[in-house]
């Protein structure tokens, strides 16, 4: 089975990439495609831990160009995505105040808009088809680079040792490769704000006349913008299933678990004021479908690779987005597709200058697009009304091509030898 993918020539490369994310499996599935060598470690036992829990993620056309040329993968999502082309914005208390329309990017590629488990247990099950080396129930506890030989590994909880000639730290915001990479040890930050999620069978409000009409005709796709708070709602799958998300201030401590269970009356807490339509929502949500996602902020890295340039960071591990950018998703695949390619042009025989420049590849690009998101929860929280009434474009989503419109295999190939030619000079900095 695993011979019927298109792939290049084996390269010599071997790649151990750590965590099962979005990120990991881009990664391992890009490498893979290009000829490398590759053992995914994932923590769980069970690949169902990762894919039972989720609600609504978006990969924006930068992202799911890589799902185009992973046979069978795109058109299995477009099957269970939000088929929606807008996205209709009300003031908190309830009045209508603009649509959004997204149908120009259909020229730039798909978006993609589902249930974070299905999706990626889509992408899951691609990578298994494809051969790629699984081995679940295996934490690393930490990482090491050498010179001779060189190499790259991971150290299990057993203590046992695995060497590759890269080693790939995809496992998210605590991942443990932040360590060798910074050279200490540092602690995520509370940035402040929580998020409600929320996903849930539509018949739960079908007979609800205050919302029956977010269902009742199909997919539908709303945002509801009030004071330090915005809400997001939607139907999917034709209106069978609807999800929920709103993001609030939240004071707690981020030593706290970062996820669990959140309870309905809870969260009205924080929506005095606010219309009958969200209301009615949140109090639909069944027992046990709600979690509060506490948003977790790192510092900006001066770096994204070790000393030595053979560990890489990527995705969370390497920048975590705030929702509100809508890029989180999109940007961990990409992070996968620039570094699979540049082990493919450097050869086993230069690791080291294909993690160099895949850092200058997505440096600057990176937290370009990670400073949309405070940008964009700061034009909805604290949107001056006087304003928008008169120009409700205020509070559209930027949705700009040069993050959109953007393929990062083919940008990886045309800047690659540019990049290299440069990398004498200094590392980039903040």
């Amino acid at each position: 089975m695993a011979d019927k993918f298109p792939r290049l020539p084996p390269s010599g490369i071997k790649v151990i990439v750590v965590g099962a994310g979005f990120a990991g499996l881009a990664a391992a599935i890009e490498c893979d495609r290009k000829g490398h060598s590759v053992t995914l470690l994932e923590k769980v036992d069970d690949i169902e831990e990762i894919t039972r829990i989720g609600d609504i993620i978006s990969f924006d056309p930068n992202g799911s160009k890589a799902f185009e040329r992973w046979p069978g993968v795109v058109d299995a999502m477009e099957a269970i995505a939000r088929q929606t082309t807008w996205l209709d914005l009300y003031h908190h208390e309830g009045k209508f105040v603009t649509r959004q329309s997204f149908a120009h990017e259909k020229a730039w590629g798909r978006r993609i808009n589902g249930h974070r488990g299905q999706l990626h247990s889509i992408i899951y099950k691609h990578a298994v088809a494809r051969g790629i080396d699984f081995r679940l129930g295996k934490r690393v506890e930490d990482y090491f680079e050498t010179d001779n030989p060189p190499q790259a590994g991971v150290v299990l909880s057993t203590g046992e040792r695995l060497s590759a000639d890269v080693v790939i730290a995809a496992e998210g915001v605590r991942s443990r490769g932040r360590k060798i990479v910074l050279g200490f040890d540092e602690n995520p930050k509370s940035s402040g704000y929580a998020v409600y999620r929320a996903w849930f069978p539509a018949d739960r409000i079908l007979n609800n006349p205050k919302i029956s009409h977010l269902v009742a005709n199909g997919d539908t796709h709303q945002g509801f913008i009030g004071p330090d708070i915005h809400f997001l709602a939607s139907s999917i799958k034709n209106g069978t299933e609807v999800n929920w998300v709103f993001t609030h201030i939240d004071d707690g401590n981020i030593e706290e678990s970062w996820q669990f269970p959140g309870k309905p009356e809870e969260a009205l807490t924080y929506l005095p004021g606010w219309c009958e339509i969200v209301h009615e929502l949140v109090k639909a949500t069944p027992p046990g479908r709600l979690i509060d996602h506490k948003l977790v902020y790192r510092d900006p890295l001066p770096t994204f690779i070790s000393p030595k340039a053979r560990i890489a960071l990527i995705g969370d591990s390497a920048h975590p987005f705030l929702p509100t950018s809508i890029q989180g998703a999109s940007q961990s695949i990409e992070d996968g597709v620039v570094l699979a390619t540049c082990l493919e042009l450097s050869g086993r025989g230069n690791i080291p200058r294909a993690l160099q420049a895949y850092e200058k590849l997505r440096y600057d690009r990176v937290h370009r697009a990670q400073a949309q998101g405070p940008k964009t929860r700061e034009r909805w929280h604290k949107a001056d009304w006087s304003k928008v009434w008169k120009n409700p474009e205020l509070i559209h989503l930027p949705r700009e091509p040069w993050l959109l419109n953007y393929d990062a295999e083919r940008d990886a190939y045309d800047r690659y030898d540019e990049v290299v030619s440069n990398l004498t000079s200094p590392k980039p900095k903040l």
